[in-house]
C-alpha cells in the first residue's frame, strides 16, 4: 500500500547571526511550529515580504523568497538517507526547508505541478533549491555543496496559489500535473553539472520560472 502524503512539520526560521556569508542574520535554522502557520504569496523577490509563510525570517533576500520560491520542501525520507550518510541526527526544518514531507517523492515532482495542503493551499512546484554559502557552513560537512549537488535531491520551492494555514499533518495531495516530464531533479541537474540537458527543460513551457527559461533559451540557440 502506498504511504500516504502529508505535512510532516511545518518550519519557521528566527533570525540567527550568519558567518558563513556576507548578510549578518540568516533564517536556516528552521524550527517545527505546533499550530497552524498561514501561507501566503509573498509577492516580487525584490520588495516583497519573502518568505511565503508568515512568521519566517530570511536573510539573504536578494537571492531567496518571493513568489517563485515562496515554501521550500524536503522530503523527511531524504533526511532519513542523508543522516544514516553521515551519522548525525538531522531534525525536521534541518535543511532549512519549510514543510518537511512524508510519503510523497518531491524531486520527482514535475515543474508546474499543483498541491493540495490541508483543506485549502495550493501550492505548485517552480524550481529546486540551490545550495549556497550558507547552507555549506550550517551543515558544516567537508565538501558538502560538492556531495550535495552530485545526489541532485534538492527540493522543491513552490508558489503559493490558494493562501490559507497549513499544519503538521495535513494530507498532500497532487491534484494536476503536466504532461511534460521536467522534475525538479531534472531541473537541478541541467542548471548543476550536466548544462547539456538545459535545451531539453523547454519542454516544460510556461512551467519553467523565468530564470531557468532563459538559461534554456541560451543554450538551446548555442547549440
Amino acid at each position: 500500500m502506498q504511504q500516504r502524503a502529508v505535512v510532516g512539520s511545518v518550519n519557521l526560521g528566527q533570525p540567527e547571526p550568519n558567518p558563513y556569508k556576507e548578510t549578518r542574520a540568516t533564517g536556516i535554522a528552521k524550527r517545527p511550529q505546533d499550530g497552524p502557520v498561514e501561507v501566503r504569496a509573498p509577492g516580487p523577490k525584490k520588495g516583497g515580504l519573502g518568505s511565503g509563510l508568515v512568521g519566517d525570517f530570511l536573510g539573504d533576500t536578494k537571492h531567496h523568497g518571493g513568489d517563485d520560491q515562496a515554501v521550500y520542501s524536503f522530503a523527511r525520507e531524504d533526511l532519513d538517507r542523508w543522516a544514516e550518510r553521515l551519522g548525525r541526527e538531522l531534525p525536521n526544518g534541518f535543511f532549512g526547508e519549510n514543510l518537511t514531507t512524508e510519503g510523497i517523492d518531491v524531486n520527482a515532482a514535475r515543474v508546474g505541478e499543483r498541491w493540495r495542503v490541508g483543506d485549502t493551499v495550493e501550492l505548485v512546484v517552480t524550481c529546486p533549491r540551490i545550495p549556497c554559502s550558507t547552507f555549506r557552513g550550517w551543515v558544516g560537512e567537508r565538501g558538502w555543496l560538492r556531495t550535495f549537488t552530485a545526489d541532485a535531491r534538492p527540493g522543491a520551492y513552490l508558489r503559493v496559489a490558494v493562501p490559507g494555514t497549513i499544519r503538521a499533518g495535513d494530507p498532500i495531495a497532487v491534484i494536476s500535473r503536466p504532461d511534460h516530464d521536467v522534475t525538479i531533479s531534472t531541473v537541478f541537474r541541467a542548471t548543476t553539472r550536466e548544462r547539456e540537458l538545459l535545451p531539453g527543460l523547454l519542454a516544460a513551457g510556461d512551467d519553467l520560472d523565468a530564470e531557468t527559461r532563459e538559461a534554456a533559451e541560451a543554450a538551446r540557440a548555442a547549440g
